[in-house]
């Protein structure tokens, strides 16, 4: 299967890695060409364009920022959806909106060619081994005609239903994982303010009923200063938005969301749209005049686990 990846920033690059690892014929694109060139230097092929990028390959992937992005790079006149023809297949694997995705689905099914969404979870560094979790959406036929090429960018598959579905549950976890970021920062500040030593808090929570995979990730480059968990402060205000949109489209009156939604806009407006997501502790850090850090945490995170071929749960 020639597989065409249209993104390749800090998931989508990562995504795209394993596929060319793994000996893939990959086709790529990106709007920052050293990004591209990159990839080429490694073996991979390019375009001019996605229309000619999906009329060369079987398969095209997109991970963009945002819906938006989305919508211009799959319907501009030299875009994917110019260049679809009977039995081509999309998988959108950006963090978008299900509405969006089923819009442009509608768009894909019209030129004979079949739509998946395929959000994935669990951090970029395990983006980059294929260890990281993929949520698929989309006819179970499709699902599996490209189960080869799952199973080698991530490690648990799991097919949650229709088209769309995967994008609502990645809206979902997200917003969890962002509640858990906030109340991470409030807990290791408390910590801090009554005299406790922040690696024994670390581990102490990482062995307690409050432990979390933000947690035992997050928490790493926050106590080491670096912050750097390659994700930044507008997508987490992009996610929060949705997950605030679905819940109204629902009639849902959620309390903890929209405070969770202003404190990360706060936070964008502080420390600038591109800072690590996990800076947003530093408001209480700021608030409080102290520093969250202690010896032995990693700059960076790392997945330690091997790489393997993935399988459905």
């Amino acid at each position: 299967m020639k597989v065409g990846f249209i993104g390749l920033g800090n998931v989508g690059g990562k995504l795209a890695g394993s596929l060319l690892r793994n000996k893939f014929d990959l086709t790529v694109i990106d709007l920052d060409s050293s990004l591209t060139k990159d990839f080429v230097a490694k073996g991979a092929s390019t375009t001019n364009s996605p229309k000619e990028l999906a009329q060369k390959v079987d398969l095209i992937i997109t991970c963009l920022p945002s819906p938006k992005v989305c919508a211009g790079v799959m319907e501009k006149k030299d875009g994917v959806i110019n260049g679809l023809s009977k039995n081509k297949i999309w998988l959108e694997m950006s963090t978008t909106d299900e509405s969006e995705v089923k819009r442009l689905g509608k768009l894909v099914a019209n030129k004979q060619a079949m739509p998946l969404d395929g959000p994935v979870s669990g951090g970029c560094h395990r983006a980059a081994t294929g260890n990281i979790s993929i949520f698929v959406g989309g006819e179970h036929e499709v699902f599996e005609k490209i189960l080869p090429v799952l199973t080698v960018m991530g490690k648990k598959i799991l097919h949650t239903g229709k088209l769309g579905s995967a994008s609502v549950l990645k809206v979902i976890t997200n917003y969890l994982a962002s509640v858990n970021l906030v109340s991470i920062g409030e807990a290791l500040t408390v910590a801090k303010k009554s005299g406790m030593d922040l690696k024994t808090t670390y581990e102490a929570i990482k062995i307690s009923s409050g432990n979390s995979f933000v947690h035992e990730t997050e928490s790493q480059v926050i106590l080491n200063g670096s912050y750097n968990i390659s994700f930044t402060m507008d997508l987490v205000v992009k996610d929060a938005g949705l997950f605030n949109a679905l819940s109204k489209k629902h009639h849902v009156p959620l309390e903890v969301s929209p405070i969770i939604f202003n404190i990360f806009k706060e936070g964008q407006k502080k420390y600038g749209s591109r800072a690590w997501s996990s800076m947003i502790v530093k408001r209480l850090e700021d608030a409080c005049n102290i520093n969250l850090r202690a010896e032995g945490f990693p700059s960076e995170l790392t997945d330690n686990e091997s790489e393997e071929k993935g399988y459905v749960i």
